[in-house]
C-alpha cells in the first residue's frame, strides 16, 4: 500500500497492511533539514513552512496525515479595515522583529504586539514588546522585503495536494476547539460571558459557510480538521462545551453527511475530550494522546474504551524517547505503543506533540521501521 492508501484504510475503519506511522514534526524539524535560518521559512516564505513539511515526510517516508499545515483562506472573511504593512524594527543575528502599522489621517499607527522571527527556533506571535526591551513606537524601522508568494486560496491547495500526492492526506482548518486560548481571554471570558455566548452562536455559522466554501472547490481536501492547542488549557469542559463543541459538532456532522474523514489535534490534557468526542460526535481520528506529565492519557486505556469508535493516533513521549532516547529505545517504545492500540485497527503510530528540533534523525527512522515490520496486519 501506499501511505495514502494506507490511510484511506485506517480512516474508514478497515485494516490496512501495517499500521501507519506519522510523527509529528510539524514545523521545527523540517525547518532544521532546510539548513536556512528558521526566519527564512517563517517570515519570507523561502519555503514554506508546508512545503518543507512535505519535504520532510518523504524524507522519512512517513505516512503523513497533513491536519491543517496548509491554511486555506476564505475570501469572504478577509478584513474591510486599515491597510496594515510589516515592518522590520529590531534585527541582530538571533532575530528579526516586526510589527505593523498602518497610516490614518497622515499619522502613523502601530500594533500593541510585534512577531519575532528566530534563527533557528519556530516564530513567536503576538508579544509584547516590552518583553524584548523594544519601545511601543519604534523609533526606526525597514520594509519586509523579499517574502515570496505563497497563495493560500484553491490553486494553493491544489498544489499542495500534488506535492504531496501518495504520501500521505492533507487537512483543511475549519474551526477549532480552543475559544480561550490565553489568561487574557480567560479574564474577559468571566467579565463578559454574554460575549461569548453569541460567539459561540456566530462561530455555528462560520464554519457552516466556511464548509459550504470547501465543497465549493474543484479540488477538496481529503479530511477537514476541527482541533486546537490545549484546548482543555485555559477552558474547563464546561467551557469547551458551551463555547467550542456546538461549532466542531457541527462540521463533524456536515462532513460525516459529505463522507469527509474528521481530525482533532489537541495537546495537553485530552482524555476527556476523547470521551466526549467518541460518545457524542462520529469524529473519525484525534491526537496526539499525551502521555503524562504533559498530558493524561493512557492509550491502552482509550483503546479499550473508545477503539471501536475513534481512529487513536499517539503517542510516544517527545522528550524522553524521542529526542533523548537511543533508536533501540524508540523502537521498544513503538513496539509497547502498537501493542496497546493497534489490534483491530483504527491505529495511527505516532508522538505526542511536537517532536524537538533536534530530535534524531535516526530515531525517526526508527519510528517509521518499527510500524513497517513489528506493525503489520498480515494478509
Amino acid at each position: 500500500m501506499t501511505p495514502r492508501e494506507r490511510l484511506l484504510t485506517v480512516l474508514r475503519g478497515d485494516l490496512p497492511d501495517c499500521v501507519p506511522v506519522a510523527p509529528d514534526f510539524s514545523n521545527m524539524i523540517p525547518a532544521r533539514l532546510t539548513g536556512k535560518p528558521f526566519w527564512d521559512l517563517y517570515l519570507y516564505k523561502d519555503p514554506p513552512v508546508w512545503r518543507a513539511y512535505i519535504d520532510c515526510a518523504k524524507r522519512f517516508d512517513i505516512d503523513s496525515l497533513m491536519d491543517g499545515y496548509f491554511g486555506l483562506r476564505y475570501p469572504f472573511e478577509t478584513s474591510d479595515g486599515p491597510a496594515w504593512e510589516d515592518f522590520i524594527v529590531d534585527r541582530t543575528d538571533e532575530r528579526i522583529v516586526t510589527q505593523r502599522s498602518y497610516v490614518d489621517g497622515g499619522e502613523r499607527v502601530w500594533a500593541e504586539t510585534v512577531n519575532v522571527y528566530r534563527v533557528a527556533d519556530p516564530a513567536v506571535w503576538n508579544v509584547d514588546p516590552a518583553r524584548l526591551g523594544l519601545p511601543p513606537v519604534p523609533a526606526r524601522w525597514e520594509p519586509v522585503e523579499g517574502v515570496r508568494p505563497d497563495p493560500h486560496g484553491p490553486e494553493g491547495l491544489k498544489r499542495c495536494k500534488e506535492l504531496l500526492g501518495d504520501q500521505g492526506l492533507v487537512g483543511i482548518g475549519v474551526i477549532g476547539t480552543c475559544v480561550l486560548g490565553n489568561e487574557k481571554a480567560v479574564y474577559d471570558y468571566y467579565d463578559h460571558p454574554e460575549k461569548y455566548e453569541r460567539l459561540a452562536e456566530e462561530r455555528i455559522e462560520q464554519a457552516e459557510r466556511r464548509f459550504e466554501y470547501i465543497m465549493s472547490l474543484d479540488v477538496k481536501p481529503d479530511f477537514l480538521c476541527v482541533g486546537g492547542s490545549g484546548t482543555l488549557v485555559f477552558q474547563t469542559v464546561d467551557i469547551f462545551r458551551r463555547l467550542a463543541f456546538p461549532a466542531v459538532r457541527r462540521v463533524i456532522e456536515l462532513a460525516t453527511e459529505a463522507g469527509l474523514p474528521t481530525h482533532v489535534h489537541s495537546c495537553g490534557p485530552e482524555r476527556e475530550l476523547v470521551r466526549i468526542l467518541a460518545e457524542e460526535t462520529d469524529l473519525t481520528v484525534i491526537d496526539p494522546l499525551e502521555p503524562p506529565p504533559m498530558g493524561d492519557c493512557d492509550l491502552a486505556e482509550l483503546k479499550r474504551l473508545y477503539g471501536d469508535k475513534i481512529v487513536l493516533k499517539g503517542n510516544l513521549h517527545t522528550t524522553d524517547v524521542m529526542l533523548r532516547g537511543t533508536p533501540d529505545d524508540v523502537a521498544r517504545a513503538a513496539r509497547e505503543v502498537i501493542d496497546a492500540a493497534a489490534e483491530g485497527g483504527r491505529f495511527i503510530l505516532s508522538t505526542g506533540d511536537q517532536c524537538g528540533r533536534d530530535t534524531p534523525d535516526e530515531n525517526l527512522r526508527a519510528l517509521v521501521e518499527t510500524a513497517r515490520t513489528c506493525g503489520a496486519y498480515g494478509t
